[in-house]
């Protein structure tokens, strides 16, 4: 690998995220999520560039939960061999996550299973290696896309936070390639010159997300302000008028009440 370095407007956005919500302080110890995927393979290696020139001094390392699919070695050669090259540690934790999300008798949604599972696997591995922060890898794609799902199922309007802190854990998660897109994640890991491994998942394509990306990318060709106007839409003083919290049975039963009492009451005075 050459000089580990970002292009100007890579660290600009980067640095954006950084700054903006305060992701990074001095001293802390930062567990970056590594799958072996493009996504976190570009955030290790970026975090890893900024860390070298940075006036704040702050520890990087990878870690890899093995999912334990079958058939498939999550923690290849390769990925060891990009992480040896960036000289930072390199964590890993063995579990049968795989099995338990898409086993047999699995009903529910084995990927919300899995994502759960994964996000508490990792965050074992940090407060075990005495890690206080762990960082992941999404990016603004996927900001936009969770927005999308949560109103279309589930009738929620939400979407993760660039940074949470777990009370139960202490430990704090940060995201800091959410002002970069997929394909410019694409773009850079390619120059970088790694090749990420296939992707063991027996599900990666028959998700809502690959619904919800495609039905964003069919909606942009037609329009291109779809894309850019769901970011904006994340954020909160993008909020206008809303409907009052929907209000339940019992809720109804006592509008009701009210309702025709104050109505009866009308008619016995006219």
């Amino acid at each position: 690998m050459e000089s580990i370095a970002l292009s100007r407007s890579y660290s600009r956005r980067l640095y954006r995220a950084i700054i903006e919500f305060r992701m990074i302080s001095e001293g802390d110890r930062i567990l970056v999520g590594f799958s072996g995927g493009k996504d976190s393979a570009f955030l290790l290696y970026a975090l890893v560039a900024i860390q070298r020139y940075s006036h704040i001094n702050f520890e990087i390392a990878a870690g890899t939960v093995d999912l334990g699919f079958p058939l498939s070695n999550s923690i290849r050669d390769d990925m060891k061999a990009f992480v040896s090259e960036l000289k930072v540690p390199y964590f890993t934790i063995k579990t049968n996550i795989g099995d338990i999300a898409f086993g047999k008798d699995q009903k529910k949604n084995p990927c919300a299973i899995c994502a759960h599972l994964r996000r508490g696997s990792l965050n074992s591995l940090a407060i075990k290696n005495g890690f206080n922060k762990v960082a992941l890898a999404h990016h603004q794609d996927d900001a936009v896309e969770t927005f999308l799902m949560g109103i279309l199922y589930s009738g929620q309007v939400h979407v993760f936070r660039p940074v949470t802190y777990l009370d139960r854990t202490r430990v704090t998660v940060i995201r800091p390639l959410v002002y970069f897109k997929q394909a410019e994640i694409k773009s850079a890991i390619n120059r970088i010159g790694y090749n990420p491994p296939p992707n063991p998942c027996p599900g990666q394509d028959k998700t809502g997300r690959s619904a919800i990306r495609e039905l964003i990318y069919n909606l942009s060709k037609e329009n291109p302000m779809v894309y850019s106007n769901l970011f904006k839409a994340l954020h909160s003083n993008a909020v206008g008028n809303l409907w009052p919290p929907m209000a339940s049975r019992r809720e109804m039963k006592n509008l009701h009440k009210a309702f025709f009492h104050e109505e009866e009451n009308n008619l016995h005075n006219t």
